[in-house]
């Protein structure tokens, strides 16, 4: 993790989370994963859902939950803290759309070296009147 000689910089990480969070199934973030594995990026997805304000506080654990759990980042709290402020950030980008509605979606991990990024792609709505959107987070660890 110390190889400075960056290959992929902040913006290609935060391209693999946003297309692991637009991923649609299981199978397809198992493509993705592995195909971003080989070139040394680390990544991981994982679904939400409910009431955007009781919800907050699940998805910014489900997130370092996940990335834990599949080794995007290590136990500690430094990295623990840049998923969960990068998580915290993207929340914030779509907090205005969400206040009051329920939302559903998918977020998504990725790390390379010293960058993680967090994306969260959401649907947010009414019954079937649903509105789209997608909050990034970057930190550095």
């Amino acid at each position: 993790m110390n190889d400075y000689n960056l290959k992929y910089g902040s913006r290609d990480v935060v391209k693999a989370a946003i297309y692991m969070a637009l991923s649609e199934n299981r199978d397809e973030e198992k493509i993705l994963k592995h195909q971003y594995h080989e070139n040394g990026i680390k990544c991981c997805a994982v679904d939400f859902g409910g009431d955007y304000i009781s919800s907050i506080t699940k998805i910014i654990e489900r997130a370092v939950v996940a990335a834990k759990r599949e080794e995007v980042i290590f136990e500690n709290h430094a990295e623990q803290g840049a998923v969960a402020g990068a998580t915290r950030e993207a929340l914030n980008q779509i907090s205005s759309k969400a206040i009051g509605l329920n939302i559903g979606g998918k977020i998504g991990v990725a790390r390379y070296n010293d960058h993680v990024a967090v994306s969260i792609f959401f649907g947010v709505g009414l019954l079937h009147l649903n509105e789209i959107a997608i909050g990034v987070g970057h930190r550095v660890v």
